[in-house]
């Protein structure tokens, strides 16, 4: 076991200018999560096993997405504990979103452990076309919708 750790005074120190828990054997450090855009959403995954689903709060106030959870330690005095060393408290994690997203249509399910955020793209950011005029006859070429990939 190591006695001496030289991150864990800059550990500190960051966590006092963030206004973090100071990470420590019992508290998660951050919520580990993927993040990817699958045609016109967004899909972001984190990883919170152990959480019971309705400590879950996902949250949007102004383009900034919020997801707290919380996992509670297990209370048991009766046992010796040999190990202890899942993460229990809260979670919490911030995304901030740009102004192209529906932040009407954001959905959520929780399953085997994994979060699931799907977060539309909005209407007025998806690709399009745009009309063009032609010279002499005025031909007009109609906008068609661009397939997203």
């Amino acid at each position: 076991m190591l006695g001496f750790d030289p991150f864990r005074d800059m550990d500190r120190l960051a966590s006092r200018l963030s206004n973090l828990p100071v990470p420590n054997g019992r508290t998660p450090a951050f919520m580990p999560m993927d993040l990817f855009r699958a045609g016109d959403h967004y899909i972001l995954t984190a990883d919170l096993p152990g959480v019971d689903p309705g400590s879950i709060d996902i949250g949007i106030d102004n383009n900034t997405l919020t997801i707290k959870a919380e996992r509670t330690a297990r209370s048991e005095d009766s046992v010796q504990w040999i190990a202890s060393e899942r993460f229990t408290g809260s979670f919490l994690r911030q995304l901030s979103l740009g102004d192209g997203i529906d932040t009407d249509g954001i959905s959520a399910s929780y399953e085997n452990g994994v979060l699931t955020v799907t977060i539309p793209v909005a209407d007025k950011a998806k690709p399009r076309r745009v009309q063009i005029r032609t010279g002499g006859d005025r031909t007009v070429v109609e906008p068609q919708a661009v397939a997203a990939s």
